[in-house]
């Protein structure tokens, strides 16, 4: 999710012809320009496995020629983990399973979920636009504050996927109307055609801002 930081789309960027004249790939160009790489996860995991068949086939070698084991025997190893949980305190165990289960479950969500970066594609046709949500709390944001009649640092917008959560402290006295800043914002979000169209949810603070 993201939060406003400017009032235009300078964060936007467009996809076209290429250099030399060809037109590329825009599903491509746009699942890689939403969508986060997992190479880095990839590589800790190759790295990891690499370590462990490495150490499991120094062990195995050092232990081939009679020489004494560097960290622990590998028969020695495999009967303690067919002896588990036995001579492990409890606590020591229990912690050791959550450690292991919060990897497995950090690789698991890395390999399964989409990985989608905080933007979203304007519907341009025959280009691809793909703006930085940041930039369109940006610009919400601005919708939302002429709608409510009060100051930039009164409002407040984030920004995900499917949702747009937009919060206004209103000006003591002078009440903010979330019919129009439900409006408001919805129009702009119609004028950019974001795909996909985030849902709009309004907040209006029952406390309000001492005007200056």
């Amino acid at each position: 999710m993201s939060h406003k930081t400017g009032e235009d789309y300078a964060g936007s960027r467009q996809a076209g012809p290429t250099p030399t004249g060809r037109q590329p790939d825009m599903r491509k160009v746009v699942y890689r320009e939403t969508h986060s790489s997992r190479a880095a996860v990839a590589v800790v995991v190759a790295v990891l496995v690499m370590g462990l068949a490495g150490y499991g086939l120094l062990e195995s070698a050092v232990h081939a020629i009679g020489q004494p084991a560097w960290l622990i025997e590998p028969q020695v190893a495999a009967e303690r983990i067919v002896a588990l949980p036995t001579g492990i305190p409890p606590l020591l165990l229990g912690a050791s399973g959550a450690v292991i289960a919060m990897v497995g479950l950090f690789f698991l969500l890395n390999a399964v979920l989409p990985g989608r970066r905080a933007r979203h594609v304007l519907n341009g046709g025959s280009t691809a636009v793909v703006v930085d949500d940041e930039v369109i709390a940006s610009a919400l944001a601005r919708s939302a504050r002429l709608a409510a009649n009060v100051t930039p640092e009164q409002v407040t917008v984030v920004v995900s996927q499917r949702l747009v959560i937009v919060n206004v402290r209103p000006t003591s006295g002078v009440p903010a109307s979330e019919t129009a800043v439900l409006a408001a914002v919805q129009d702009e979000l119609m004028e950019m055609s974001l795909v996909p169209t985030p849902e709009v949810q309004v907040n209006i603070s029952t406390a309000g801002v001492i005007g200056a």
